[in-house]
């Protein structure tokens, strides 16, 4: 790493030198127009790109659409996308950074096994595509015929528990998670898995649009058999969706599933074994490579022991078939075109609606970028090249100046007690903010790369990463590490931690400008940090305590107050319909909800604050507060097409961005004071209907 590091300065050194050697005597009057220019915001004249605004739209009928109409209206989503907006510009240009490092990179020669090196060869392996298609499926040949060898459910058993080294599928799942009743150990989480399709509605739902999808999804699973040369793929293919099916049956409906009550029962693997009879335990963890385990966590009762039996009532035949799908599909990216392009054509076309398939360069970014690849080594270089350090100095006072807030909110709740306002104090003093990178970084050493072997360097870099996670149940945590690259335009929490995470990539117009007025500031990445903080306080988040253990640190009456006013939010989530007959799920939603409202809220506080009483100017006929809102409401400028949209619906916690927006302004005295907005607006709600929490 320490090699890298020394490179990944030097390539630096020589992106600037270059750009500073003028070869003229204008070099003074050049730099002083540089220092000029990067005092400008990025956009329009303090942060806001206001041309996407429609003022045919009243602020207080749709918020989102006045502020992003104009857009909405002239955009086309990229025929490679199933969505676009913000989050995906600023991804664009983290792509493209990502690939001109990886070009560096590639036009030098480096000392094998160097992580240059390895970077080089696997994204130079992905682009081979001529040997990719010379070799068509033949990669998986070994893996497809220990599937065809499966003759006994010991066998069988074994074969799932290997599901995730293997990468196929298992209707039962054995994942490595931190441990919530003890955050310095690791755990092995037991749950139910094992669909394709993303949520199991796609499988009961009776509609002419579910029942097409499943359809086509049978379809797609005899092409991929044909592939690997199964007999009778259409009758194998419509016995998965059966089983399948039946698995989906046997699933929490997908708000359950994030319960963190339900989905934390520890116990001995003594008692495991006695509680779920009926299967081959020791086989399952023996094909995990788990030995010595003394306890875990189940995380989904009752249906591992739905599993159990279905594991039982269905035959191998079927279960080899359906495994053989799964490793055919789930490989598709590294075999040939024709693979890939089938599996693209339902999961891609069919399921989001997305006519054309990324650049095949763009996954190739993608894959060597991932941060269970070789993402982190990437990671060095894109800071050192593109991550002002000032940034992450004004973006340490941003998080005090949040933290301040919320304390200050926190003190003036007029439904939680003293007691329990003492806790939530003490969780709010530990959060553990992490900003732009981490200062210990992957030791990538253990993975192996060479050139031209696109499915080997993939299975070196799974292996290393499976091994690392069972290795992590005879060790402690390590709080240090990120999961997110640098490069990645996103942010956590990470409640067993107690932290907060905002890479380097988010830190960027529009969510941050050092350049843009405070007020857009505070309401894009203020209110982004906000987010975070608040989802040590939602409806799961804040099951865990100042260390991260999960334990109920409220008064009785405190979560009872608690929950009426979450369940107000969940009603008024639930009337939102972005695709006729499809409705937000508040449940499901209501943790990102109360994230972006308490955000919202706080980051509001916080700008208040740091205008010290002053009244902030008016700059462009706008005040600072209706800068503040219509920066929350940019940060969320997206077009999605409907498949996509209804396969969110149904599989992401996150609300549609229209109502990230619209959802959250509308609760806010604030907004309707800053707007104008009036009873006969449509998203206005009497005071007495408004929630506020956090």
């Amino acid at each position: 790493m320490k090699q890298f590091l020394k490179t990944s300065v030097a390539l630096s050194a020589l992106m600037l030198a270059a750009c500073s050697d003028s070869g003229n005597d204008t070099t003074a009057s050049n730099e002083t127009d540089m220092v000029a220019e990067a005092a400008k915001p990025e956009l329009g004249s303090f942060g806001i790109d206001m041309t996407a605004a429609k003022p045919s739209v009243a602020w207080g009928e749709n918020f989102f659409v006045a502020a992003n109409g104009a857009w909405i209206d002239e955009f086309e989503i990229p025929a490679d996308r199933s969505n676009y907006g913000a989050f995906n510009v600023l991804g664009d240009r983290s792509r493209d950074r990502t690939k001109s490092i990886i070009d560096d990179l590639a036009a030098g020669t480096f000392e094998a096994g160097s992580v240059e090196q390895k970077i080089s060869d696997y994204y130079n392996s992905y682009m081979d595509i001529e040997t990719v298609n010379s070799l068509g499926i033949e990669p998986l040949r070994p893996a497809l015929a220990a599937i065809a060898s499966i003759n006994s459910m010991e066998d069988l058993v074994r074969a799932f528990g290997a599901a995730g080294r293997d990468n196929t599928s298992s209707p039962i799942t054995a994942g490595i998670g931190i441990n919530r009743g003890n955050p310095d150990r690791y755990v092995l989480n037991m749950g139910i898995g094992g669909i394709g399709l993303p949520d199991r509605d796609y499988y009961l739902q009776d509609s002419e649009d579910f029942n097409a999808k499943r359809e086509a999804y049978v379809a797609h699973i005899a092409e991929m058999l044909t592939f690997a040369g199964v007999e009778n793929a259409e009758e194998k293919a419509a016995a998965i969706l059966a089983l399948e099916t039946r698995i989906a049956e046997k699933q929490w409906p997908r708000a359950q599933r994030r319960n963190r009550d339900m989905t934390f029962n520890p116990m001995s693997v003594a008692d495991f074994k006695a509680k779920y009879t009926g299967f081959d335990w020791d086989a399952f963890m023996a094909g995990a490579g788990i030995s010595d385990l003394e306890d875990l966590n189940v995380s989904h009762p009752d249906p591992v022991a739905d599993a159990v039996a279905l594991v039982n009532e269905i035959s191998i035949d079927d279960w080899k078939a359906y495994l053989t799908y799964h490793l055919i599909n789930n490989h598709a990216a590294l075999l040939s075109e024709e693979i890939d392009t089938a599996s693209f054509s339902f999961f891609g076309q069919t399921l989001f609606g997305q006519p054309q398939q990324r650049a095949r360069w763009e996954r190739g970014v993608q894959r060597v970028g991932a941060r269970n690849a070789l993402g982190e080594a990437l990671g060095q270089v894109y800071v050192d090249r593109y991550f002002p350090p000032e940034a992450k100095a004004e973006m340490v006072q941003l998080v005090e100046n949040l933290r301040t807030a919320l304390g200050q909110r926190i003190d003036g709740l007029d439904w939680m007690s003293e007691d329990t306002k003492v806790e939530a104090r003490a969780k709010l003093a530990s959060f553990n903010p992490k900003i732009a990178y981490p200062d210990e970084w992957r030791d990538l050493s253990g993975i192996e790369i060479k050139a031209g072997d696109l499915f080997g360097n993939a299975k070196s870099v799974a292996n290393y990463n499976y091994a690392d996670q069972i290795a992590r149940l005879s060790r402690p945590t390590n709080k240090d590490e990120w999961f997110m690259t640098p490069q990645t335009v996103n942010a956590y929490y990470n409640p067993q931690f107690n932290e907060i995470v905002f890479p380097a990539a988010i830190l960027q117009p529009p969510f941050f400008d050092l350049a843009a007025d405070p007020a857009v500031n505070y309401g894009g990445i203020g209110a982004v940090i906000g987010h975070e903080m608040g989802h040590g306080f939602d409806d799961q988040g804040s099951k865990s305590d100042d260390k991260g253990v999960q334990r109920n640190w409220w008064t009785d009456a405190d979560r009872s107050n608690f929950e009426v006013k979450a369940d107000a939010l969940v009603a008024q989530y639930n009337t939102f319909e972005p695709v006729e007959g499809n409705f937000v799920d508040g449940r499901f939603t209501l943790g990102e909800n109360i994230g972006d409202l308490g955000g919202l809220s706080m980051a509001y506080h916080a700008y208040k604050l740091s205008l010290g009483g002053e009244e902030a100017p008016v700059i462009d006929g706008l005040t600072g507060d209706q800068r503040f809102f219509l920066a929350w409401a940019q940060v969320w400028k997206r077009k999605y097409r409907d498949d996509a949209l209804i396969a969110r619906l149904k599989s992401d916690p996150h609300s549609p961005a229209e109502y990230r927006v619209n959802g959250v302004v509308r609760n806010m005295a604030e907004w309707y004071e800053a707007f104008g907005v009036k009873e006969t607006d449509a998203l206005y709600l009497a005071p007495e209907d408004r929630v506020a929490i956090w």
